[in-house]
């Protein structure tokens, strides 16, 4: 009850305040819920995360997506030799392109993975799901470094390499959106941007460690070392990865949202069999699957042409030194984890759509002008045009871990981000290199890739245009997310007048109010 008298109208201001500083799309799923509700919230109906609990949930997540681009940063910066070690017989161009055809096997696989692992995550648990994605992609990318040379074992050198790469896939389609699923159903609604995009982060920081790892290999040992065994060294190194990975995740608590589903109904779904959950997400949940498809294509196809591109692109197409390529990019990826958590937490404050729109407008801009700077000739004009893709990747990677898995309901999350993610990166994203790589070779136009990049802002901008904003608001079929007791109790205060508002009475906040709908 609100008290009567002075500080009564004070107390009421305050809270008038509150709801009218709420963001639109806070206020409008709020009001939603308190008519449904028929009642201002109570603390049964807040969930408050522990700090250490998300701080572990956070940190686990982030190392697989970690482990996981350590493994491609390696690959993208030895494209070029795993082509002489497995393809001795074909030209350079060949090469390159069957390196990175190898490179793309592994997103033809990552679909079906998603099939597997997202109705099994949204059934047995996320926790589980995401500790057996570990072991595998541990294991995929360890096996690499045991590999014989195509001239040991002909031709089963580049079938075992093959198989290795799809086990990555298919692991891999498990592990983005069941990551991105475990962390945004632990996070405040609040800090949900920033605190999601600690996974990218990892994911960037692993390629940082990946590159520069190959990038020391590459200034310590002479090309014939490398060929021998130098290349073998950064693959051996995920087995250690993988085992810490493990026994991290192995620790964590299953995710607040999927412990307690809010609606009935939910419930219902989540007792389906894989093929029924799969037809609900398609027949049901169609229009932000495809929204989420979209973001993805914006986001991959930049990452993927930067992280998977630029380093052969430099020294195949433009003919820079290996060293200075893979410095180029290296330092691009610095700057973007030195970026992207505070972009994150820019989310939460302006929201995920201004974020995407500005940024997909600025690639249609400045693809070409970016490429063309790479293209010429010292040091400083090419570091620009890399910084810049590399500020447009971070705006796109930034709110996507935040963004995505909102789309959808808890009882089909996890299953509709592994369908909508790796279709779109299968798709899209792992082809990049492959494809950007033959339409320099087939048109003798080096700034193809630009284009390419070009297409893929329009596909964002126009995507965008659909999105709903999430940020601040509770993800739908969860409790609303706090980080504290204070902020508990700060919210159901501030439920009771906005509960007022939208049932259209006026009163103490105790008072009854029938529900409207």
């Amino acid at each position: 009850m609100v008290p009567t008298g002075k500080s009564g109208r004070s107390g009421s201001a305050k809270v008038s305040k509150a709801v009218a500083e709420l963001p639109r799309q806070v206020r409008e799923e709020l009001s939603r819920r308190l008519r449904r509700n028929k009642g201002a919230f109570r603390s049964g109906d807040v969930q408050v995360v522990e700090g250490p609990l998300l701080r572990r949930a956070v940190g686990a997540s982030a190392l697989g997506n970690c482990m996981e681009w350590f493994d491609f940063g390696v690959y993208s910066y030895l494209a070029a030799t795993l082509g002489k070690v497995f393809f001795p017989g074909a030209s350079p161009g060949a090469q390159v392109i069957s390196s990175f055809a190898t490179f793309a096997a592994a997103f033809v696989v990552r679909p079906l993975g998603g099939l597997v692992f997202g109705p099994l995550g949204d059934r047995l648990g996320r926790q589980k799901v995401l500790a057996t994605t570990m072991i595998m992609m541990a294991a995929g990318t360890f096996a690499i470094g045991l590999i014989p040379s195509y001239g040991s074992i002909g031709i089963a050198a580049p079938i075992l390499l093959l198989i290795a790469r799809m086990v990555q896939g298919f692991s891999t389609g498990g592990e983005y959106g069941g990551a991105t699923t475990f962390v945004a159903e632990y996070s405040p609604d609040r800090r949900r941007g920033f605190l999601s995009s600690w996974l990218d982060f990892g994911t960037f920081v692993g390629y940082a460690l990946g590159s520069a790892l190959v990038t020391l290999l590459n200034l310590a040992l002479t090309d014939d070392q490398m060929l021998a065994w130098g290349w073998r060294l950064p693959f051996l190194i995920a087995g250690p990865l993988g085992v810490i990975g493990l026994y991290m995740r192995l620790k964590l608590e299953e995710s607040p949202a999927f412990q307690q589903q809010l609606d009935d109904h939910e419930k219902t779904l989540a007792q389906e069999s894989a093929g029924g959950e799969f037809k609900t997400i398609v027949t049901r949940h169609w229009r932000p699957l495809l929204i989420c498809m979209g973001l993805v294509l914006l986001y991959n196809v930049t990452n993927y042409m930067v992280t998977g591109f630029l380093p052969t692109y430099q020294t195949e197409t433009l003919h820079r030194s290996s060293g200075t390529a893979d410095v180029l990019v290296l330092l691009g990826m610095v700057w973007i984890v030195l970026l992207i958590t505070f972009i994150g937490r820019y989310s939460d404050r302006v929201g995920r759509r201004p974020i995407y729109g500005f940024s997909a407008a600025a690639m249609i801009v400045l693809a070409v002008p970016a490429f063309q700077l790479i293209k010429t000739d010292g040091f400083w004009p090419p570091l620009s045009g890399v910084l810049i893709l590399s500020t447009l990747l971070a705006c796109f990677a930034a709110p996507s871990a935040a963004t995505l898995p909102a789309l959808f309901p808890t009882a089909v999350r996890y299953a509709a981000m592994g369908i909508g993610f790796n279709i779109a990166v299968a798709a899209f994203g792992g082809t990049t290199p492959l494809v950007t790589e033959a339409l320099v070779n087939i048109t003798g136009d080096d700034l193809m890739p630009a284009y390419y990049l070009m297409l893929a802002g329009v596909i964002g901008l126009v995507t965008v245009r659909f999105l709903p904003e999430t940020a601040q608001v509770p993800l739908n079929g969860s409790q609303p997310m706090v980080g504290s007791r204070e902020e508990q109790q700060e919210l159901i205060t501030t439920s009771k007048e906005l509960y007022r508002v939208s049932a259209g009475r006026s009163g103490d906040g105790d008072s009854p109010a029938s529900a409207t709908t």
